[in-house]
């Protein structure tokens, strides 16, 4: 238990792949790297352009940033294919698959973005993570503030959507604030199904 406590929680950031330096995704995106890893988290990208080299950038901006807060999994298996803001390349050699692995994030922030992003929020919330999505143009806007579908992800949990913010900060806060949350809900959800998975065991006992 000390150690799950402890661990650095690792937080996707995803978006347009084309957005350029100087440009309100791209700086949007600077900021929530370098706010996450102030408040003790560690960035996970797809690894090239865009909102994912921004927030690699970002990351190493903050004054808590240590060698290994930025993680990327590339979709080539070129590892040269990486920003050069990335300290762990993993080459996945998957194409757009790996974008399932990239929801597989403890939490997940949205800044704007097309299919691919849509893809990844669309995962994560399968995988019942967390997910931020930015107030700006693109699928973030479009999902935020609202459930993405009418399942019923935790029990634990009176208010579960994809949570809309504004602000680096308040993206950063959000995570923070509501990921022991999810945390929790998902270890409920493991103990829901240990039942059902010891009477699936007892049943293939006695075939």
């Amino acid at each position: 238990m000390e150690a799950r406590e402890t661990r650095h929680g690792i937080v996707a950031v995803v978006g347009d792949g084309n957005a350029k330096p100087g440009t309100p995704k791209y700086t949007l995106a600077e900021d929530i790297g370098e706010e996450l890893v102030s408040a003790g988290f560690r960035v996970l990208t797809g690894g090239l352009g865009g909102v994912m080299e921004a927030a690699s950038k970002g990351a190493k901006r903050s004054g808590r940033y240590i060698t290994g807060d930025v993680v990327a999994l590339v979709p080539a298996l070129d590892r040269d294919s990486a920003n050069q803001h990335a300290d762990i390349v993993l080459p996945t050699g998957m194409g757009h698959m790996r974008n399932c692995l990239v929801a597989y994030a403890d939490a997940l922030i949205a800044v704007g973005g097309g299919a691919g992003t849509l893809s990844e929020i669309a995962q994560a919330w399968l995988a019942n993570r967390l997910v931020v999505a930015m107030r700006i143009d693109g699928w973030s806007g479009k999902l935020s503030d609202r459930p993405l579908d009418d399942r019923v992800r935790f029990t634990n949990l009176r208010e579960d959507m994809v949570f809309g913010a504004n602000q680096p900060r308040e993206a950063a806060l959000l995570v923070r604030e509501l990921l022991p949350r999810y945390r929790a809900g998902n270890e409920l959800a493991a103990e829901d199904l240990r039942p059902l998975r010891r009477r699936t065991n007892i049943s293939q006992d006695l075939r």
